[in-house]
């Protein structure tokens, strides 16, 4: 493919033309090969955050990243279903949902990533689990699929090279938050995957990296337009993530909380939320089944402990414990009114749990625990929040994010909304 010259589609989009769909291909291409340089493509994004795309740009841009690299190709006994989320505090939903769509009768081919700033990822929680391998192969992948109905693992390195190297460009550009990259970078990866449905967990809120509901209805919007030129049945449902999500933030904390929902119990925002991917999810894949009514069985949690051995980890091994923990307690009597999800990923984070670069180590024993949730009452120098860490001079810096984050009332607050704020359909 030439005939084209980049500083041509970059003037393009600078002065607010659209780009056409062979410029997409040849220059995403062009990138992904070395031939259009590291400042010309950041000259590009730049003009793409400042200019925008519609959706055909979009839809088309999505296409090129695909087209950089492999799809993969699940030939499984199974209706596939994957979901995505945009990242949260104590966002630990794969954990217990996967096992549990499962359970139901889909195959669930998990791809997921790990953590950087102030939200975890998956693969950093699991790696707690003693034994436990986060790299498989594609014939490991579709086998597990077929075996067991889910599997959670990293992204293979052929899937849409092109949005890996463009996200990389993208962080240091200051051109992250462009909505049509945002979305295109997702999804280039979910549809390679090669599932024929997708439910996204679209996160707003202090939490989130969409802090308002209508940033975040927009990227939702987006995804949704892109899988359906791209023929993939999406849905995206937007969550609350003001609060942090469940009571535990970290690695090994959040899998012993996701087990525990897997056992019958857990925190119930934690437990509505699996419920409700779960059930879109299903609708997706065309499985009648209560999702409710096969976690309450036992099924899901079964099914945890097949994928758990399956990638060479131990279900039933005791899970890291940290060297130090450290109570934050409550200043005066009162309710909690509020509880920061940012500060206590802040905290979280500073204290071992996740990495300001990636590639750097995660302590798994990390994280915060949180004894109080807004609504619930509680008397001067009564613990609010746990702190656990291998090295207690992480401590200072962690208490310094969560100076703010909790605020008490004098009388009783309003229960905290349905986590589910809406939902779009294709």
């Amino acid at each position: 493919m030439s005939g084209f010259a980049v500083v041509d589609v970059i003037r393009t989009k600078r002065d607010g033309g659209r780009l056409s769909d062979e410029q997409i291909a040849w220059v995403v291409d062009a990138y992904t090969r070395g031939e259009v340089a590291e400042e010309q493509m950041a000259a590009l994004a730049m003009a793409i955050l400042l200019r925008g795309m519609d959706a055909g740009e979009t839809a088309r841009w999505t296409g090129a990243m695909i087209d950089s690299g492999e799809r993969l190709t699940l030939d499984v006994p199974r209706p596939t279903v994957d979901k995505h989320s945009t990242g949260g505090v104590g966002d630990k939903i794969t954990l217990p949902l996967a096992p549990l769509v499962a359970a139901c009768g889909a195959a669930v081919p998990q791809l997921s990533g790990r953590g950087l700033g102030h939200t975890g990822g998956t693969l950093d929680k699991l790696e707690a689990i003693p034994g436990w391998r986060a790299e498989l192969d594609t014939a490991e992948i579709v086998r597990q699929l077929t075996d067991v109905g889910a599997v959670v693992c990293a992204t293979t390195p052929a899937l849409a090279p092109a949005d890996r190297k463009l996200y990389a460009l993208r962080d240091v550009t200051a051109t992250v938050e462009s909505v049509p990259l945002i979305a295109s970078s997702i999804m280039s990866k979910k549809i390679a995957e090669g599932s024929s449905g997708l439910v996204l967990d679209v996160k707003v809120g202090s939490g989130a990296f969409m802090k308002t509901e209508e940033r975040a209805r927009e990227l939702a919007g987006a995804m949704v337009e892109i899988g359906a030129a791209h023929g993939l049945a999406t849905t995206a449902v937007l969550t609350d993530m003001n609060t942090p999500l469940g009571r535990a933030v970290g690695n090994a904390v959040e899998v012993a909380e996701a087990v525990e929902v897997l056992r019958g119990g857990g925190p119930a925002d934690v437990v509505a939320l699996t419920v409700a991917l779960a059930r879109e999810m299903l609708a997706l894949a065309g499985i009648d089944a209560d999702p409710a009514e096969v976690l309450a069985s036992g099924a899901a949690y079964e099914t945890w402990c097949r994928m758990i051995r399956a990638q060479g980890g131990d279900p039933e091994a005791p899970l890291p414990a940290p060297r130090h923990v450290e109570t934050v307690p409550a200043a005066r009597d009162g309710v909690v009114a509020g509880l920061d999800a940012y500060a206590v990923g802040v905290a979280a984070w500073r204290l071992g749990a996740g990495r300001a670069r990636r590639g750097e180590p995660v302590q798994s024993a990390a994280g915060v625990l949180c004894l109080a949730k807004p609504g619930a009452r509680v008397s001067a120098g009564q613990p609010l929040l746990e702190l656990h860490t291998d090295t207690p001079e992480r401590v200072p810096d962690a208490l310094a994010a969560l100076r703010d984050a909790v605020t008490l009332a004098d009388t009783e607050v309003p229960p905290t909304g349905d986590i589910v704020l809406d939902i779009l359909r294709g």
